[in-house]
């Protein structure tokens, strides 16, 4: 199955997508309503816009160090994972988008790197928890975070993984416990994003990774912006053996391009005997 991630509303529906998904949050905070014809997307503790308006509920490491668009390393701002009164509008985002579509994405789930978070809330949170362990303490808080999210969600519950499959690494870096988190999830979806695929076993060794990592199905996202089609198509056919499916980001006519090529390339190879 081929599916398309997208902001605009109309390009859900284009007949070479077998599945659209459409963003009612991103990591900006941008919002938009939930729509019938896509299955809904929403950014969790991404949120730049969140961050700069309420400073006190971005993360901090252990120095003091924001996570923030002007440090190294972040493409956009966080909000902690621990913060209830945001949780509880993350939540509602799920419930209106699960009114409309059954099924929903969950995106930008976790911590934002390792180290994080040290704020005042977290410390005081794991202090007063069953744990010592803070590793564990904020996996709990993740892993909790996705079991309240999918009951409201009564269909297929999609949760977006940083794409390392290395063992620890995902638990490290964002708190993701992928096998606690498996009972909840009915599909992962793995961006694996290039701005050329001029090469692809890089992403034949990360996908083959998931694959030896979940026992979920998971499937691949490949970045459509601006790629040579005959590398997009190479790059969709290296990823369709080993993900369930696979989704074009944020260029869907130039996914379209690709899926048409692909499909009139198949149908030329078939030969019909008497």
């Amino acid at each position: 199955m081929y599916g398309v991630v997208t902001r605009n509303e109309e390009e859900v529906s284009w007949p070479e997508f077998d599945l659209g998904f459409y963003e009612v949050k991103d990591v900006t905070g941008r919002a938009a309503a939930p729509i019938p014809e896509a299955v809904n997307m929403v950014s969790c503790f991404g949120d730049s816009s969140a961050g700069e308006s309420s400073p006190e509920l971005v993360p901090v490491d252990e120095e003091g160090n924001r996570a923030t668009r002007e440090q190294p390393y972040f493409d956009w701002g966080y909000v902690c994972p621990s913060r209830d009164r945001y949780r509880e509008g993350l939540l509602e985002i799920v419930s209106d988008a699960a009114a409309v579509n059954e099924d929903v994405r969950l995106d930008d789930v976790g911590f934002p790197r390792q180290g994080y978070c040290h704020c005042e809330v977290c410390r005081d949170r794991f202090a007063e928890s069953e744990h010592d362990d803070w590793g564990e303490w904020r996996a709990s808080v993740i892993t909790g975070f996705v079991a309240e999210a999918t009951t409201r969600i009564p269909g297929r519950t999609y949760l977006t993984l940083y794409p390392d499959p290395y063992p620890g690494h995902l638990y490290d870096r964002a708190g993701l416990d992928l096998p606690a988190l498996e009972p909840y999830v009915d599909e992962f979806v793995v961006p694996l994003y290039d701005m050329a695929y001029s090469t692809t076993y890089w992403l034949e060794v990360i996908a083959s990774g998931f694959a030896s990592a979940l026992e979920t199905p998971f499937s691949v996202e490949l970045y459509a912006v601006d790629v040579d089609v005959d590398r997009l198509i190479h790059a969709t056919e290296v990823a369709e053996e080993y993900g369930e499916d696979v989704f074009f980001g944020y260029d869907a006519s130039n996914a379209q391009a690709a899926l048409r090529r692909m499909r009139a390339d198949r149908n030329e190879g078939v030969s019909h005997g008497l």
